[in-house]
């Protein structure tokens, strides 16, 4: 392997919802499963804001094909324990009718702690994702390829969504769990930075002025992560089926990989204003892969689709490099077949129901496992 690309490992972290599974309902029973099987899930499994979250973390992976017997693993042990519980998971950006109210927050400080200093906002985040980690060791690097990694967000989040209801509503849009995260502050794209000496800068300044207490309080949709050596690509909806995580996962090391290697050659992805990425991220949010997205480069707006075909094609290098081609033309799949979020949309309206719908995550949540 090319010597830049060879530490680009890769790794994921889930948020699943944990179900009742006769009523659909999510169950704030997380803090028994975890006590059940403290031993077998270590640093695999832990707690998250409320007690119907469930945060799964793969091991450091060398490849996307480790990645995925990694997830399978992971997957089937908190399935697992959740099946011998009554319980069951679902991995989709929101739940399509619970409620927030009816949730029971963890009682750890650090989540009194986030709902005493986002109040009313803060309850309100029964909301899931997926980060990906791209490990980048230099620091310098790592915000170079955020700054240029900006552009390709939106794009990244359409094939994501899994979130179109919130409390027994078809919201139309695509991923609600966006709008829902933008009301906390210091999420969304990140400004451009110089260096990381600017961005430690610009940390120091929120610390210095107690805006925040230490740096993972920064939520942006790509971070330099501040324990690890890694890039975090935040943007995404948890994921249902597991082959979708995959295909996201290898799409961004690959992208990650192209802009590494054309910045070899002295070369750069153009820097566009953050209010015309969020034009996209908006249309990516509504729509999810059905939108029609803007071209910057011949300023007009174009389908998906067709800004999809020409992002494969400008990574075909670093996909052989990376041996990823299974994992990236599923990507086309993914469009043509319509993403979690167009499926849920399609099973309410046959059934008229939103718990078929929950019972059509859980099963799409087990594909493959």
């Amino acid at each position: 392997m090319i010597k830049e690309l060879s530490n680009l490992n890769i790794g994921v972290e889930e948020e699943y919802q944990l179900v009742d599974p006769r009523t659909g309902e999510l169950t704030s029973f997380v803090s028994e499963i975890l006590n059940e099987g403290a031993t077998l899930f270590r640093d695999d499994v832990k707690p998250e804001l409320l007690q119907s979250q469930i945060e799964i973390g793969s091991k450091v992976c060398d490849t996307v094909s480790d990645l995925s017997d990694d997830l399978k693993r992971v997957r089937s042990m908190v399935k697992g324990y959740a099946n011998k519980n009554n319980c069951d998971i679902v991995a989709a950006g929101t739940h399509p009718f619970s409620h927030w109210k009816n949730q029971v927050v963890t009682d750890k400080d650090r989540y009194h702690g986030f709902m005493d200093s986002t109040q009313y906002v803060g309850k309100r985040m029964l909301i899931f994702g997926m980060h990906v980690h791209i490990g980048i060791e230099d620091k310098d690097l790592r915000i170079d390829v955020m700054n240029q990694m900006r552009y390709f967000m939106p794009h990244i989040l359409a094939l994501s969504t899994s979130s179109p209801m919130w409390q027994g509503n078809i919201t139309g849009f695509k991923s609600f769990r966006s709008i829902i995260f933008e009301d906390l502050p210091r999420t969304g794209i990140p400004e451009i930075f110089t260096s990381n000496t600017d961005y430690e800068h610009y940390i120091n300044t929120l610390v210095d002025c107690n805006s925040i207490d230490e740096p993972t309080k920064i939520w942006w949709d790509i971070r330099p992560h501040p324990l690890y050596p890694t890039l975090e690509f935040r943007i995404c909806d948890c994921c249902t089926k597991l082959d979708d995580v995959l295909s996201i996962s290898a799409l961004i090391q690959a992208l990650v990989g192209k802009l590494i290697l054309l910045r070899k050659t002295n070369q750069t992805w153009r820097h566009y204003r953050g209010s015309l990425i969020n034009e996209n991220k908006w249309r990516s949010t509504k729509d999810g892969v059905k939108a029609n997205l803007i071209d910057f480069g011949s300023n007009s707006e174009r389908p998906y689709r067709n800004l999809m075909v020409e992002m494969i094609d400008f990574i075909k290098e670093t996909v052989d490099i990376f041996d990823t081609h299974e994992y990236i033309n599923n990507i086309l799949n993914i469009i043509d077949n319509g993403t979690s979020a167009d499926r849920q949309i399609d099973i309410y309206r046959n059934a008229g129901d939103y718990k078929a719908v929950v019972d059509h995550l859980i099963v799409e949540t087990a594909e493959r496992l």
